[in-house]
């Protein structure tokens, strides 16, 4: 073998091995991807039940009722299509109507989302990126001074 070739060789079993990590890293990490999904995206692609995702949206008004203990219900909507959410669980301090949420958990096959973890706004301007794309997306009207990952939603 000439240099050129050995060279080759090195360079393609380098290349071979990176690719096998690659695929190793992503199938051990396939059960921990979480991916992200607005009440019409849930609808429209047909999202399995049981199935862990991201819901995000805003909260619907009117639409929290708090139950026994600390389980709450409300829906989660992105002004086209909504879902309603049960959550076992303390809320954070800054969850309130209309407002951007994201929730994780598993849709419970009745056309329902079962929520483990809620996460809410932090100050009045902020609203998580993947959420404001997807309103905007969805034609929801976000404020004038709004730009990704500072945005203020209004209801139409």
């Amino acid at each position: 073998m000439t240099r050129k070739q050995k060279r080759g060789v090195m360079i393609g079993g380098g290349v071979a091995t990176l690719g096998l990590a690659v695929i190793l890293v992503l199938f051990a990490l396939k059960d921990s991807i979480v991916f992200f999904h607005t009440p019409s995206d849930i609808i429209e692609k047909g999202v399995a039940a049981g199935q862990r995702i991201r819901l995000g949206g805003l909260v619907e008004q009117g639409s929290v009722v708090r139950g026994q203990g600390t389980t709450i219900t409300f829906k989660v909507t992105d002004t086209l299509k909504d879902i309603p959410v049960t959550f076992t669980g303390v809320l954070p301090d800054l969850f309130k109507e209309g407002q951007g949420v994201v929730t994780e958990g598993v849709l419970d096959g009745k056309g329902g989302f079962t929520a483990d973890t809620v996460l809410a706004k932090h100050d009045e301007n902020y609203m998580p990126r993947d959420v404001a794309k997807a309103l905007e997306a969805k034609g929801v009207k976000l404020g004038a001074s709004a730009h990704p990952g500072q945005l203020k939603a209004e209801m139409p």
